[in-house]
């Protein structure tokens, strides 16, 4: 699979949810094995943002690690902390979604599709009134006197 490359501010603000997670995996001494490997993919499935913690003292091996599991299992590397690496991987229908929306604002970009899904969308030109919808018109006398006369009448007749 290939590795997700996540824009700066996506990446700040998945940091962000990550700060409060425990490690879901632990990898033993054995290091990065097969069921290792399972166990991720796993819980990426399950959880999409996941903390793991590596054993090892030796960066560049933590950090070979690190990049080995976003190759292999398609996630996106968000952040490693010591011996703590969090990686990303969208849902299955939030990837399904994403492609949805792409191709749609391919079509859009097209001219192929308009933006109220075929619909043409009335639009007023600057300087022009809002279009009002007729209605019938019902005179009421109360509401067309002003209120000093109203009261006038109110208290001639009182």
């Amino acid at each position: 699979m290939k590795e997700i490359i996540l824009p700066r501010d996506s990446r700040l603000a998945l940091r962000a949810q990550a700060h409060h997670l425990d490690p879901v995996v632990l990898l033993g001494a054995n290091g990065l094995t097969d069921a290792v490997m399972k166990e991720i993919d796993r819980e990426l499935t399950a959880h999409e943002l996941i903390k793991v913690r590596v054993p090892t003292d030796d960066r560049e091996e933590r950090e070979a690690i690190f990049e080995k599991v976003a190759l292999e299992l398609g996630a996106a590397r968000v952040q490693m902390i010591g011996k703590l690496l969090v990686f990303w991987r969208p849902s299955e229908e939030v990837a399904e979604k994403h492609k949805k929306e792409e191709a749609r604002a391919k079509a859009i970009a097209q001219g192929k599709m308009t933006f109220a899904g075929g619909k043409k969308v009335a639009s007023k030109k600057p300087g022009e009134k809002k279009a009002r919808p007729a209605a019938k018109f019902v005179y009421d006398r109360r509401k067309a006197r002003s209120k000093l006369n109203r009261s006038k009448k109110k208290s001639a007749l009182g």
